[in-house]
């Protein structure tokens, strides 16, 4: 399934069937969100950040489906290890995108699972990884 623009949080829920879980904590600051639907039962929200100042990240997007997201190549990605532990499980790799403009890049990828739902965080640009399993931790 391509993409398909949704309305907002309201359309999310409604598309997942339940509501979007949404991270807890203060991220960045947001210039603008793009909401999705990227398959049945699956959305994905893109926070597009302000990276105007040097050394800020550029995008963080949480995916949450019936199914786990769909595999993204990523050319010389590290092997997926286990960064946090305890009620959930969570996996991160990371890939250079040497090509990609500096607050994009690397790119993190963090995977998990909770209530019945398949979760991915992607993050691109100079994230601690402490603060990205935050993140993680915090959606619900």
């Amino acid at each position: 399934m391509e993409p398909e623009p949704l309305e907002g949080i309201a359309e999310a829920d409604a598309h997942l069937g339940r509501a979007m879980p949404l991270p807890r904590v203060a991220l960045p600051l947001t210039r603008w969100v793009d909401v999705h639907a990227v398959g049945e039962h699956a959305v994905e929200v893109a926070w597009n950040l302000d990276d105007s100042r040097p050394g800020e990240p550029g995008r963080v997007a949480l995916y949450a489906g019936a199914a786990p997201a769909p595999p993204r190549e990523l050319p010389d990605a590290s092997v997926p290890e286990r960064v946090a532990e305890g009620d959930v499980a969570i996996t991160h790799r990371e890939a250079p995108l040497s090509e990609a403009q500096d607050s994009l890049r690397p790119v993190h990828e963090l995977t998990w699972e909770r209530d019945g739902l398949y979760l991915r965080l992607t993050a691109q640009g100079p994230w601690a990884i402490s603060v990205l399993v935050s993140i993680a931790q915090s959606v619900g």
